[in-house]
């Protein structure tokens, strides 16, 4: 049995262990009894209980899950474009154009971007998010493709550049938003799975899982990319159109989590870079294990969150971010070393 399909397995084991942990454990103390007899027999445990196991702790496993993978899959997808363990689809502002355009349909979407907005309802904040993520993307992209020198760096810094632009967009918004938003587009800036409901998984699961399904798909065409660009075009590889598409999943991807659970940062950089050195970076396996070990890991994030100050809830941003800090620190040290290579 190779080194991955152990890695898979158990990660998997580890998965339904860590979703067993997530509906027992919070602030409301239900136990298995409680747990079995509502699988088995949803009206017969008291009403308290079937809210909380089916209206809380079940969306938010289930959205976690969702989420964790596709920003681990992501994160891993642009490392590999950009054969450089520091990239992720925030620092190339994918995450930051999708929160723009959120706290734009939050801060406008009730005044002079009322007629635009009120007729796609309820989908109107996914779609500002992947339409964001996806211009933003584009743009850089557009910006990258232009430099006659490393499109790749230049791509990154242009992507710092953008983000800082749409960040002080956001801030603008944020100075003219009311209580009522601020209170909102704090938990865009934070990330969280509080306010997850089955009709925000509605919203966002299907746009999620179409990137999360494609994404391993591209894993031979990443593995090609490994050996250059110009080894990869004398092969008659499609590099252009290839980056393309993978932009577009990403941005699928991230946008539609951003638009339900904010800002989550270091994620998509953290994950792949650990299951990297696990696995080693064939993307026909580091896609699909980084996926399984990103909702994993998302799903204990939250459930640290929810726990550590019971009854109160720690954002699950701040959390990640407590975490992927310091190892994003150790992670430049290391590359600047040489001691790590993604290819």
């Amino acid at each position: 049995m190779s080194k991955q399909v152990v890695w898979l397995t158990g990660l998997l084991a580890i998965l339904l262990i860590t979703c067993m942990a997530s509906m027992l454990l919070g602030p409301v103390k239900l136990g298995w009894p409680m747990l079995l007899q509502w699988l088995t027999d949803t009206d017969s445990v008291p009403k308290y209980a079937s809210l909380v196991f089916g209206d809380v702790r079940l969306t938010r496993m289930l959205m976690a899950i969702l989420v964790g993978a596709a920003l681990a899959m992501s994160g891993a997808a642009i490392q590999g474009v950009f054969r450089n363990p520091l990239a992720d689809p925030g620092l190339i502002g994918v995450s930051s154009g999708a929160a723009l355009t959120a706290v734009a349909v939050i801060v406008l979407g009730n005044g002079i971007a009322q007629p635009l907005i009120a007729p796609l309802g309820a989908m109107a904040l996914p779609i500002a998010a992947f339409l964001g993520g996806l211009l933003v993307t584009w743009f850089i992209y557009l910006i990258a493709s232009a430099s006659p020198g490393n499109s790749n760096t230049t791509m990154i810094l242009a992507g710092i550049a953008v983000s800082s632009l749409c960040m002080a967009a956001t801030g603008a918004m944020t100075y003219a938003a009311d209580d009522s938003e601020l209170r909102t587009l704090t938990f865009w800036t934070l990330g969280s799975f509080g306010g997850t409901n089955w009709q925000t998984i509605k919203i966002a699961a299907p746009w999620i899982i179409i990137g999360i399904v494609l994404l391993p798909l591209m894993g031979r065409w990443l593995n090609v990319l490994l050996m250059g660009e110009n080894v990869a075009g004398h092969l008659g590889i499609p590099i252009s159109r290839i980056r393309k598409l993978i932009f577009l999943l990403v941005a699928l991807c991230v946008g539609a989590s951003v638009s339900v659970t904010g800002m989550i940062g270091f994620f998509g950089l953290v994950v792949p870079h650990l299951i990297r050195l696990s696995i080693g970076p064939d993307h026909r396996w580091l896609l699909p294990v980084s996926g399984v070990a990103g909702a994993v890991l998302m799903l204990l994030a939250d459930l640290l969150a929810r726990t550590v100050v019971a009854p109160a809830e720690l954002p699950v941003g701040v959390v990640t971010s407590l975490l992927g800090g310091p190892f994003f620190l150790w992670l430049i040290i290391r590359f600047n070393r040489g001691d790590f290579r993604v290819d």
